[in-house]
């Protein structure tokens, strides 16, 4: 990854692609063509002052010129990501700290990188020094969200920039901060989902079906995953009450079934059969505890199985994958595909399974994991 200036090298190819000599470029600047020589072969660089006179003369931006571009397309977002991620994974952790604060200052106007790198921040904290070394990067998840908030013009770059400063806040302690954001905010989006419908209507109206079509099935796979995720977060809520998780498990599940969740998002999946596993732990319910551990590794085999952990659609949900490309719809694995197997490993030593270190079904469902690679 770069973050220099090429401002001699791009004047150089400036120059050539119009056919101008050092001579004609240093007599309409007013400077000498040893001065022109010296920018092309990076020796020096011009004086600031004559930046604005350059750009004009090659009719270009002045950004143009220094080879600055303050926005990054989504495949330069997505890739960067993904770059970092595994440096995250095999590198120093405080240099590519380092390296990723580089790029925020470099692209502090572009958004939709700043809310990626938030993410970023927030799937790798942990590898932080524990302690005053991880609230550092959540205050910083927390800083760098709010700016985003309060200089985006993009409505869904900024209320997803809420929700992961909400995520910060929580691993914080900061309850009453989540509470303040969130507690009007969602008593004030009742119209969201109306609005959503609407579009898909309208799109109609234009005779514009296949827009429609994107639009409702975003929709219906965004509801869906939500479902799964609440019902998630339910069971932990509820996991002292053994018979409304055992409800929670059987709607979920049918649910489940009917959209293929395990092919579609074994990732989502796997968190509940987790979830699921815990809970049924917990009551010291062995053969449910065990079942729901084994669906934890069928999803973690199916989510492993590629070379590639990306999220996609289906037959069903045939016109979602270009939606699911954009960085906002995080198609790609959060973390690096190392760091999640090694979580995926710890998930065993959960204090719910302690009376189950005995049982060779679950010594097996750990060797599984094992050899996940």
């Amino acid at each position: 990854m770069r973050s220099t200036l090429n401002i001699g090298e791009n004047i150089l190819n400036l120059r050539r692609e119009r056919r101008i000599t050092q001579e004609q470029l240093a007599e309409f600047i007013g400077v000498t063509k040893a001065s022109v020589s010296k920018w092309e072969t990076g020796q020096s660089t011009p004086d600031i002052l004559l930046l604005p006179c350059l750009a004009t003369y090659f009719d270009v931006t002045v950004d143009e010129l220094l080879g600055y571009c303050p926005q990054l397309s989504k495949e330069q977002i997505i890739r960067i990501y993904q770059e970092f991620s595994a440096e995250f994974a095999k590198g120093c952790f405080e240099e590519v700290m380092d390296k990723t604060w580089n790029y925020v200052k470099k692209y502090y106007s572009c958004y939709p990188f700043l809310f990626q790198i938030c993410v970023l921040w927030l799937n790798h904290y942990m590898l932080a020094e524990e302690g005053e070394g991880q609230k550092k990067i959540l205050w910083s998840v927390v800083e760098l969200c709010g700016h985003i908030r309060e200089h985006c013009q993009d409505i869904g770059i900024s209320n997803n920039a809420i929700v992961i400063q909400g995520m910060a806040y929580l691993s914080l302690g900061q309850a009453e901060k989540v509470v303040d954001i969130f507690e009007d905010r969602l008593n004030s989006d009742k119209l969201t989902e109306q609005g959503g419908m609407l579009l898909t209507q309208a799109y109609m109206m234009l005779g514009d079906r296949e827009k429609a079509e994107c639009n409702i099935q975003i929709a219906m796979y965004s509801a869906v995953m939500s479902l799964v995720g609440n019902a998630t977060h339910f069971l932990s809520v509820s996991s002292d009450n053994l018979k409304i998780c055992e409800e929670t498990v059987r709607r979920v599940e049918r649910v489940a079934e009917t959209y293929d969740f395990i092919r579609l998002h074994p990732n989502n999946m796997a968190v509940f059969e987790y979830q699921a596993a815990v809970c049924y732990g917990i009551h010291e319910e062995k053969e449910k505890a065990l079942e729901h551990m084994g669906r934890y590794v069928i999803c973690l085999e199916e989510l492993f199985h590629r070379d590639e952990m990306t999220l996609h659609g289906d037959a069903y949900f045939h016109r979602i994958e270009e939606w699911l490309k954009e960085p906002l719809g995080s198609t790609v694995a959060p973390r690096d595909r190392k760091l999640i197997i090694e979580d995926s490993k710890q998930a065993f030593a959960h204090p719910a399974f302690q009376f189950l270190e005995n049982e060779s079904r679950f010594q097996r469902l750990k060797e599984k994991v094992n050899f996940i690679k």
